[in-house]
């Protein structure tokens, strides 16, 4: 018998065709036009920025506290649209904010005068002064919280029988201001027998 001289060709093979193949892709940190990290703010940072701004800052700065502690995040099209998210969320709680800060001010404004009592020589010279933690403790007493970081005092109180004016600013640009009257607590004179 003889053999055909036709050979019988292989099926050809199908290159397969599916989705391509993933690239990763880093993200690297852009470099700014003095050489330092471009980020972008998520929350506000004193002496840098607002919420939302593309500022340049240290590499180390953004690297060692701004993104760990989320303040700052790398600037890619995802993070910025989340970035857009955040910005309304936040904006949401400020007006809020703002708004019970105006409340705050207007019951502030209705209040009387605050009377803190204190201990005080007879000549009306007090043991120790009244400053701003005083004043906030009596206002949280009366159920308005006022921290004490609010309270602006020129100079702390150490006198009795007196009617000071202390402004508040209770932030975001709203102030109030409110009468303290300090009166001088009785001391019993304990005589020996």
């Amino acid at each position: 018998m003889a053999k055909s001289a036709t050979k019988t060709k292989a099926p050809e093979k199908k290159e397969k065709t599916g989705p391509a193949p993933k690239v990763r892709q880093r993200q690297q940190v852009q470099k700014g036009k003095n050489g330092g990290t471009l980020v972008v703010l998520v929350d506000d940072v004193a002496h840098v920025g607002k919420i939302g701004d593309l500022v340049e800052v240290k590499p180390g700065y953004a690297r060692n506290y701004l993104i760990p502690y989320g303040l700052a995040m790398v600037p890619s099209p995802h993070n910025l649209k989340q970035l857009e998210q955040h910005k309304i969320k936040v904006q949401k709680a400020r007006d809020a904010r703002i708004a019970d800060l105006k409340v705050l001010a207007e019951q502030l404004s209705r209040l009387p005068t605050l009377m803190i009592e204190a201990n005080a020589t007879e000549e009306g010279h007090l043991y120790g002064s009244i400053g701003p933690v005083e004043i906030s403790k009596t206002l949280k007493g009366k159920n308005l919280l006022v921290e004490p970081d609010m309270v602006r005092l020129e100079h702390h109180i150490k006198e009795a029988n007196i009617l000071s004016e202390v402004s508040l600013a209770l932030g975001y640009g709203i102030e109030a201001k409110i009468q303290v009257a300090i009166v001088a607590l009785q001391q019993q004179v304990v005589g020996k027998k």
